[in-house]
């Protein structure tokens, strides 16, 4: 039974300390954007992205914001200059690819793409029984969405094959300006 206090209320129990944030899983992607306000708009109308949290700098710039994609936080925050975090447009490229797993990837790609991503990899039926495909958001940042899909056995067989014979076609990027210099 929780004790009383001097005036007769019962003493609540202390709450229990969570070390990691509600609502976060283990890791969370935190995105450098040269306009993250403006990416923050773009998110919620692309991918249906809500805002959780926004901390406004000098001149409008975002410290820090938090939004959440289906049951997924992204962090981001502006470039400023002097930072260690640099812009994927500034630096012409992306290291890393952010996955959205969807129950209805065709809907959350036809938004995408409505709202200007550029596409990489056509929407299509993989040989691994997800629809998947790969796009990039108009602030430099790499997306790949996808769903599991049923496919028989002989199914995924046929679509591994045709992929492999097409990568058997393709040489890698930057292969052929490679051997050129040799």
């Amino acid at each position: 039974m929780p004790k009383k206090t001097a005036r007769g209320k019962k003493k609540s129990k202390p709450k229990k300390f969570e070390p990691i944030p509600k609502g976060f899983h283990t890791i969370t992607p935190y995105l450098a954007i040269k306009g993250a306000a403006q990416a923050i708009d773009w998110y919620k109308k692309a991918f249906g992205a809500k805002e959780l949290a926004r901390q406004e700098g000098p001149e409008g710039k975002l410290i820090h914001a938090r939004l959440r994609i289906g049951d997924s936080i992204v962090m981001m925050s502006d470039v400023f200059p002097g930072g260690t975090h640099k812009d994927p447009i500034e630096l012409g490229a992306t290291s890393v690819t952010l996955h959205i797993y969807s129950k209805n990837v065709d809907a959350v790609w036809k938004r995408a793409v409505e709202a200007g991503a550029k596409v990489d990899m056509q929407l299509d039926d993989m040989f691994w029984g997800e629809r998947y495909g790969q796009l990039t958001d108009p602030f430099g940042h790499s997306w790949s969405l996808s769903m599991q899909i049923p496919m028989s056995r002989k199914e995924m067989e046929e679509k591994r094959k045709a992929a492999m014979k097409m990568f058997e076609q393709t040489q890698p990027r930057g292969l052929e300006e490679s051997s050129r210099s040799l």
